[in-house]
């Protein structure tokens, strides 16, 4: 069986302006392999409402699971948590959940719960929380897109709540070896590799080292045996 099918869907101006350099998507990439879920698509839009919109709705028809990151916090630009429940034509409010973990987390550093800090309580009806051990802030889950923060250190520590809930497949196994020799020479013995083996997936990424034209190879499957013998045949092919 295939393994399940994943997308994420990045939200804020600050990543399309290039005033902030997004780490999430190597994050969650590196820990779907290890659970076997394929991260198959990655997009990046603004804090535009049908922006988001459009983007929730397309990813949740096209993908297995999504995960979204930005804009759950407490500014007037924080709009996921509203765009989301329009796509889903859910309804989202206040929700009493919500708001007591909200209430004990600032109570017990001597600060209130004004307005800004409540709209980090809106949720839309029927999602499930997800926990926030760093800021007391919840995700949360509707349909099967998952909601969550845009700092990294919030994002990661909601993605391992999420992870253990989630069915994977087979873990994605990888294996690299460097090749110093243009890729122009490699191309056609790389395609008869890649033939000889369609169940793997046989990257070539090249570099300048020294002066020296060469590429990073990186064979990537599930079945270890099989990445081993195309691996062996790779380094019969180009000796180092």
């Amino acid at each position: 069986m295939p393994n399940p099918t994943a997308a994420m869907l990045v939200i804020g101006d600050e990543i399309l302006s290039g005033r902030t350099r997004d780490a999430n998507m190597h994050h969650l990439a590196r820990e779907l392999t290890h659970v076997g879920i394929d991260l198959s698509e990655v997009r990046v839009v603004h804090d535009d409402e049908a922006a988001i919109i459009g983007a929730v709705r397309a990813l949740s028809e096209g993908f297995d699971v999504v995960f979204t990151s930005g804009g759950i916090g407490p500014t007037h630009d924080d709009i996921t948590a509203e765009a989301v429940a329009r796509a889903f034509d859910t309804a989202i409010g206040v929700r009493d959940d919500a708001r007591a973990i909200l209430a004990a987390h600032y109570e017990a550093r001597g600060q209130d719960l004004n307005e800004a800090r409540l709209r980090m309580a809106r949720i839309p009806d029927g999602a499930t929380l997800i926990d926030n051990p760093i800021s007391a802030a919840p995700g949360f889950i509707l349909g099967n897109v998952h909601v969550m923060a845009g700092v990294p250190s919030i994002f990661e520590a909601m993605l391992a709540s999420v992870l253990p809930t989630l069915t994977g497949g087979a873990p994605v196994l990888s294996q690299s070896y460097e090749v110093r020799r243009g890729e122009g020479d490699i191309a056609a013995p790389l395609s008869d590799l890649a033939a000889r083996y369609p169940d793997l997936s046989v990257g070539s990424y090249p570099f300048i080292r020294d002066g020296c034209h060469g590429a990073q190879i990186v064979i990537r499957g599930q079945d270890g045996a099989r990445l081993d013998a195309a691996m062996a045949e790779l380094a019969g092919m180009f000796p180092a």
